[in-house]
């Protein structure tokens, strides 16, 4: 490793990459890639930053993002803890697998060729980065750089669904006693959160429907009045897509518009695979105990698990409750931790 790890992942912390602004960091992981030995190091026509590294026949695909939510977190490093934008989601845990990978045995790296990609637009409805990939490579095993903690692998993901409800209505005077286009819009939303709540009756946290409303907004165009909300919905696995999208559609009056988009399956992996054989072995071998963890939300492991039916977990330092924070931050030693498991596990898989 001819890197200082720190030093790498603070100088890709210091580079803003919100979501559709990733090119000059990509330039910079991909310039560090390089010069960490990979024999190819480049940026693809979806602006991922890609690197290969060994020649082997097993292939393995670390995906990580490179972009990050809006709004800046000063750069510093505060005792043991490195701070900025992306430390944690997920920055931290893609420099985590450029550094494991250059850690690797020339043995292991006979046998696997290693395949990184540092996705653009995660945070973004589109994920571009990991959609441009699906088809161009064919792994056996492949890690998702996510937070999870070094001790800890993730196993699965939430589904998404973002409804755009509208209600467009002809003007009236407020004497009338007539719902306007809001109440109408609003008394959709009551039932829907009804229905929501009804779905989770005795259900733990990743087996609920979680409601987000993201916007609403009313107003007046001409001589008609609207309203409109965003909605967006986590899904749990006995929910797809396109269930939900049905119970929400036998709520809505026929006045009402309703777009979908930004659809993903949930995901859950299996617990027993080689790959979470040897992540288990890496964290005991370094003193940890292991745990598996099932998350809330969403990241590119349901864009890409449709495709890739192959073993599969989110694996990387950081703890994913300061995602999106002011106070983002990764604790150095556990960044330090997880390069070392994650270089033990592949090593495994490789030699295995």
């Amino acid at each position: 490793m001819k890197l200082e790890p720190v030093a790498l992942l603070k100088g890709a912390l210091e580079i803003p990459s919100v979501s559709g602004e990733e090119r000059a960091v990509a330039e910079y992981l991909t310039q560090q890639m390089k010069r960490l030995g990979y024999s190819q190091a480049w940026i693809d026509e979806a602006g991922n930053a890609r690197g290969v590294l060994g020649s082997g026949p097993l292939q393995v695909v670390l995906l990580g993002h490179i972009d990050t939510v809006p709004g800046t977190v000063p750069v510093r490093i505060e005792g043991d803890a490195l701070y900025g934008r992306g430390a944690v989601d997920a920055k931290g845990p893609f420099v985590n697998f450029m550094l494991a990978g250059a850690a690797l045995s020339q043995e292991a790296l006979q046998r696997m060729t290693l395949h990184l990609v540092g996705a653009v637009e995660e945070e973004a409805p589109t994920s571009k980065g990991a959609r441009f990939v699906v088809g161009q490579l064919h792994p056996d095993f492949v890690l998702i750089g996510e937070p999870s903690g070094w001790e800890a692998i993730t196993l699965g993901y939430k589904g998404r669904l973002v409804l755009r409800a509208r209600r467009s209505k002809d003007g009236f005077h407020s004497a009338h006693f007539e719902a306007n286009a809001a109440e109408e819009l609003l008394t959709y939303y009551a039932s829907i959160k009804a229905w929501a709540e009804a779905m989770n009756l005795g259900q733990g946290p990743f087996a609920q429907v979680q409601l987000d409303l993201r916007d609403f907004r009313m107003g007046q165009t001409g001589t008609q009045s609207f309203a409109e909300l965003t909605l967006g919905l986590r899904l749990p696995p006995r929910l797809l897509p396109e269930q939900a999208q049905a119970h929400l559609r036998a709520y809505a009056s026929p006045a009402l518009s309703l777009e979908f988009f930004g659809a993903e399956i949930p995901y859950v992996g299996a617990k027993d695979t080689p790959l979470t054989r040897a992540l288990r072995i890496a964290i005991r071998s370094l003193g940890g105990e292991p745990v598996f963890k099932y998350k809330t939300g969403t990241a590119d492991m349901n864009v890409v698990a449709p495709h890739w039916k192959v073993p599969m977990v989110a694996y990387g330092p950081g703890d994913s409750q300061l995602d999106h924070t002011p106070n983002e931050h990764v604790r150095i030693p556990e960044f330090l931790q997880a390069i070392q498991v994650l270089q033990r596990a592949l090593e495994r898989l490789a030699l295995a």
